[in-house]
C-alpha cells in the first residue's frame, strides 16, 4: 500500500507531487474520516498556503461539512482551538522546518492532538479506494475564525504565574524565524510585560532570514541580539511555531535536549511522581532527572505524533523530542513553541538563578545529530546493510546501536525529506566527535556503494 503520512503529517513539493488535485481528494480522504463538521483550517506563511487553504475549505463543504478558517497562525495554536472550541477536527496547512518549495497538511482530531497513525492509515486506505462522502444532502459553508489567537494565548497564559513574571520585567529575544509564531509569541510576551527584542520577525514564506529550521548553526543573530542587549534569553522558532531552540544569557545556543532537562526539572520540582514520554533519540540524562523526582520515562518512536497520542491515553504530564519539541499535557498534548516558552519564563521568575547556572548544573551529558542527503531507495539499502552488521541493535525505527546508556547513535530516514538522520550520545564531546564521524563516514561509504 502506498504510504502518503511521513513522521508529521503529509509534504511535498507544491504544485509537483503535492499538487492541488492531490490536495483536493486527500481532503475529501480526511474529511470522509471526520464524517462531520465543523473543521477547523489554518495555515502557515508559506507562500502557496492561501491557495491550498481555499481548495481544503471548499473540499470540505464539497463534502457537506461546514468549516472555519483561522488564517496564518501556528499550528498549536490551531491544535488548541480545536479541542477549546469544540470543532470535530482540524486541518493545519504546513511543511513545518521544510524548505520553501514544500508544503503539508497534517489533520487534527477533536481533541487538539494530531490524528493516530491508525487514523492516518484508515485516510490513506479511503484515498486509495476512493470511497469518499458522495452526494451529500447540503452543501456546507466556509466561515472565518477570529478567536484562536486570543484563546491561545489566553491558555497559555493560564498555566503559568503571570503576576510573577511581570513583576520581574524579563528581556526577551524572539527569533520568529520569519514564521508563524510571529502572530502569537510577541502578543503573549508583552502582556506579560517583557521587554522585546524581534529578530526576522516579517512573515515570508521564502524564510530569508536564517531558513525555516532553528539549528545551532543558524542562531548566530539571536545570540549576537541576546549579548548586546543583556538579554535573560532567546528563543528560535520553526516555521509554525511548534518548535523552540533557546539562547541562553551568555548567547549559548542549547540543544533541544537540554532546554527539556531545565525545563522537566521545573516542572517536576512541583508535580513530582509524573510521567514523562520521549522518543528514543532523546538523551539518556532523562531518565536521571525522573529517578530523582520518583518519575518514570517512557520511549517511543521518533515523531512527535508517537509521543502525543502515547500521551494522551497515559496522562503524560511532559513529553518532549530532541529537536526542540515540548509539550506540556495540562494545556495540550502537542509541542508548542509559545507554551515552552512560557514554562522557561515560568522557571526564571520562580529562580533566582540565570539560565546560563540552571544548564550548568545538569548532569554532564554530550548528544549531537548530523544528515546525509540519500534517497528512499539507498536509506533501505543502508539500514539493510547495518542490520548485518550489527544483529542486535534496536530497529524498531531505523536503526539504533548501543554500546551503553550514555553511548550510542541512531541512524534513521527521516519522514520529512530525502535525508538520512544521524543521533549520538556519548560521555564527552571528544568521545561524541569521535563516534559520529566514524559514523558519518560509515554512511556515506554505504551510501555510495
Amino acid at each position: 500500500m502506498a504510504k502518503f503520512f511521513g513522521t508529521n503529517g503529509i509534504r511535498g513539493v507544491f504544485g509537483k507531487d503535492f499538487s492541488l488535485k492531490f490536495i483536493h481528494d486527500m481532503t475529501l480522504s480526511i474529511a470522509t474520516h471526520f464524517k462531520e463538521g465543523p473543521i477547523l483550517v489554518g495555515y502557515d506563511g508559506r507562500d502557496s498556503s492561501p491557495i491550498i487553504a481555499k481548495t481544503i475549505c471548499s473540499t470540505i463543504n464539497y463534502c457537506g461539512m461546514d468549516c472555519f478558517n483561522a488564517g496564518l497562525i501556528p499550528t498549536p495554536c490551531l491544535e488548541f482551538a480545536v479541542k477549546k472550541l469544540n470543532y470535530k477536527g482540524g486541518i493545519m496547512i504546513t511543511a513545518s522546518h521544510n524548505p520553501p518549495q514544500y508544503n503539508g497538511i497534517k489533520p487534527v482530531a477533536n481533541d487538539g492532538v494530531e490524528i493516530s497513525r491508525e487514523d492516518e492509515l484508515i485516510i490513506e486506505d479511503i484515498y486509495l479506494k476512493k470511497n469518499w462522502i458522495k452526494n451529500p444532502l447540503r452543501w456546507g459553508n466556509t466561515h472565518i475564525e477570529k478567536k484562536a489567537i486570543e484563546i491561545y494565548v489566553k491558555g497559555i497564559t493560564s498555566q503559568i504565574d503571570s503576576e510573577r513574571i511581570k513583576s520581574k520585567k524579563f528581556i526577551i529575544v524572539l527569533d520568529l524565524g520569519n514564521g508563524a509564531q510571529a502572530v502569537t509569541a510577541p502578543i503573549f510576551c508583552e502582556n506579560l510585560g517583557c521587554k522585546v527584542f524581534l529578530v526576522n520577525e516579517k512573515i515570508d514564506g521564502s524564510f530569508p532570514g536564517r531558513g525555516s529550521e532553528p539549528t545551532p548553526q543558524n542562531l548566530q543573530c539571536l545570540s549576537e541580539v541576546v549579548q548586546k542587549n543583556n538579554a535573560d534569553f532567546g528563543i528560535a522558532f520553526d516555521g509554525d511555531g511548534d518548535r523552540s531552540i533557546f539562547c541562553d544569557d551568555k548567547g549559548k545556543i542549547l540543544t533541544g535536549d537540554k532546554s527539556a532537562l531545565v525545563l522537566t526539572q521545573h516542572i517536576l520540582q512541583k508535580f513530582p511522581k509524573s510521567l514523562i514520554v520521549t522518543c528514543m533519540n532523546s538523551g539518556s540524562s532523562i531518565e536521571n532527572i525522573a529517578n530523582t523526582f520518583q518519575s518514570k520515562v517512557i520511549r517511543t518512536k521518533v515523531g512527535s505524533v508517537e509521543v502525543s497520542r502515547k500521551m494522551v491515553p497515559t496522562t503524560a504530564l511532559i513529553g518532549f523530542e530532541e529537536n526542540g519539541g515540548f509539550m506540556y499535557g495540562p494545556h495540550n498534548q502537542v509541542r508548542d513553541g509559545c507554551m515552552t516558552l512560557a514554562l522557561m519564563l515560568d522557571l526564571l521568575a520562580l529562580s533566582k538563578e540565570s539560565l546560563s547556572k540552571k544548564v550548568n548544573d545538569l548532569p554532564p551529558s554530550f548528544t549531537t545529530k548530523d544528515k546525509i542527503s540519500c534517497s528512499s531507495e539507498d536509506a533501505q539499502k543502508l539500514i539493510k546493510v547495518l542490520k548485518e552488521e550489527f544483529p542486535l541493535s534496536d530497529s524498531s525505527d531505523g536503526l539504533k546501536i548501543t554500546n551503553n546508556p550514555q553511548n550510542w547513535i541512531m541512524i534513521r530516514p527521516s519522514g520529512t525529506e530525502p535525508i538520512i538522520r544521524i543521533y549520538g550520545e556519548a560521555e564527552t564531546k571528544e568521545k561524541l566527535d569521535s563516534l559520529m564521524s566514524q559514523y558519518v563516514r560509515k554512511v556515506k561509504s554505504i551510501i555510495s556503494r
